[in-house]
């Protein structure tokens, strides 16, 4: 990113599709809750140009379900689904643990302003299924990925998390919880952490490029299942009119993933009018997230909270 010190990364091509994806046979991609949404399109894409998709979900018949849509559009499609529930790090453990290869990891799944619940670890469920379970799925995940072929991790982050601010006095949201406050600090989390991630990983030689993608206003399920009230029927509307679709949504995170020319520490949007919608370009965070303050508190933070310790070096 253009404040970063590697410099400029170069534009991404316009008006690139899914359609533009390389051949990806013999290489294996990680897609967080596959079964439905922009995860769903990501593990199709994926799996058209060749790679072996493993798409996770929290709901084993949905999983299944996925896959059987995407293996009767395509025959030869190598995808399987697996268990996992980001809002139990015990399942995080179980499900890193049974992935021996994987080239790409991409931290799709998310919540969207639930009322307020807790993780079975007792977080807040939107901190600890958008930032602290992926945090330690890639920690756990990492020393696969150092194996890989152009291995990288892609955070799906979203335009809120410009809205954001980590509010480290109330993280559990017990003093004052307010669903769309606590979704973009879980967003600019994102962020930040991708963005540390990135910085660390190059500090230490490690090969792995941590990279950051958002899918502008893009109809999905989370809209639905989240919000409630007023702001239910208002994104309801809104998403009718003005949002994109899921497959358009994905191109960022699909860009992010598999395009030869991506840089470690780029973030990809869309390139429409205030980046809602359209084809994947380089577009630029919040400047706030690029606080290396804010990353090492939220880093540490993390880490204690979990019970991880993130060596990028490798253990």
């Amino acid at each position: 990113m253009s404040s970063e010190p590697d410099g400029a990364p170069a534009t991404a091509a316009r008006a690139w599709t899914a359609a533009d994806l390389p051949d990806l046979v013999g290489r294996t991609f990680v897609v967080t809750g596959g079964n439905s949404g922009l995860g769903f399109e990501t593990s199709r894409e994926l799996a058209r140009k060749g790679a072996h998709v493993i798409l996770t979900a929290r709901d084993a018949a949905k999983g299944a379900a996925a896959v059987a849509a995407i293996t009767e559009e395509q025959p030869q499609a190598s995808v399987e689904t697996r268990a996992l529930d980001l809002a139990d790090l015990d399942s995080v453990a179980d499900f890193a643990e049974s992935v021996e290869r994987a080239d790409v990891l991409v931290n799709n799944a998310g919540v969207m302003m639930p009322s307020h619940e807790l993780t079975k670890q007792g977080f807040e469920l939107q901190f600890g299924v958008n930032h602290l379970g992926p945090f330690v799925l890639t920690a756990m995940l990492l020393d696969v990925l150092k194996q890989g072929t152009s291995p990288r991790v892609v955070t799906v982050s979203s335009l809120l998390h410009r809205r954001g601010r980590i509010y480290f006095h109330d993280l559990d949201g017990k003093q004052n919880y307010d669903r769309a406050k606590f979704y973009a600090q879980s967003k600019l989390a994102n962020v930040v952490f991708a963005l540390e991630l990135h910085r660390r990983l190059k500090s230490s030689g490690s090969g792995v490029a941590s990279v950051l993608a958002h899918p502008g206003y893009s109809a999905t399920n989370l809209q639905s299942t989240g919000p409630a009230g007023v702001a239910k029927l208002a994104m309801k509307v809104t998403t009718r009119f003005m949002a994109q679709d899921a497959a358009m949504g994905a191109l960022p995170q699909l860009y992010a993933a598999a395009h030869p020319g991506v840089e470690s520490g780029q973030m990809f949007g869309p390139d429409g009018r205030r980046e809602a919608k359209g084809h994947p370009k380089v577009v630029y965070p919040l400047e706030a997230a690029r606080d290396r303050e804010l990353a090492k508190r939220l880093w540490d933070v993390s880490e204690e909270l979990t019970g991880t310790r993130f060596s990028p070096a490798g253990r």
